[in-house]
């Protein structure tokens, strides 16, 4: 790898490793971002808010140079960079931009909106809000419906309610 391409992309980490490497990466001057949510978790009855992450197992990076990209390999905690064949999978900047967009909304308000009218499987268009351009999957989750996006880059999936104004009147059939 003698040059890289300016920009974000996703180191992959040990499991429950990714708040210790966001530390050493922002202690090295490196750029990256690791998108949490608060979860209320229960332990043996007792309820309890946890920060966790969004992906877990997964920080991005902004890398700006060739010596970023091989610091960054060397912190405790990071197994290697996501890659699609031999090339490292850079991620777009409006997906960074929108996830931070979509944490911040989410932390500072607690938007709930029951979407009972769409059945479960219908597969709707977001037009509004900080999901605005996502497509989503309705499904039915402890005993209520939830939007489900799916961000394809990083093959995982986000579980959320949208109020029912954000959706597309356009429902695609799955």
């Amino acid at each position: 790898m003698n040059a890289i391409k300016a920009g974000w992309y996703v180191i992959y980490t040990k499991p429950r490793h990714e708040k210790k490497v966001a530390k050493y990466l922002q202690d090295l001057e490196i750029q990256n971002y690791l998108p949490t949510l608060k979860t209320l978790k229960i332990w043996t009855g007792k309820k309890k808010n946890v920060i966790l992450p969004l992906f877990p197992s997964y920080v991005f990076v902004k890398l700006e140079s060739i010596k970023n990209y091989f610091e960054s390999l060397h912190v405790p905690g990071v197994l290697n960079y996501v890659r699609m064949g031999n090339q490292i999978a850079g991620i777009n900047e409006t997906i960074i931009q929108k996830l931070q967009t979509i944490i911040l909304k989410s932390s500072s308000s607690g938007l709930s909106v029951s979407t009972e009218h769409f059945s479960p499987g219908c597969i709707l268009n977001i037009q509004a809000g900080p999901f605005s351009g996502f497509s989503c999957e309705v499904i039915q989750c402890r005993g209520r419906n939830k939007m489900l996006v799916r961000i394809e880059l990083l093959h995982r999936n986000i579980l959320l309610d949208l109020p029912a104004e954000y959706l597309s009147e356009n429902v695609i059939s799955a």
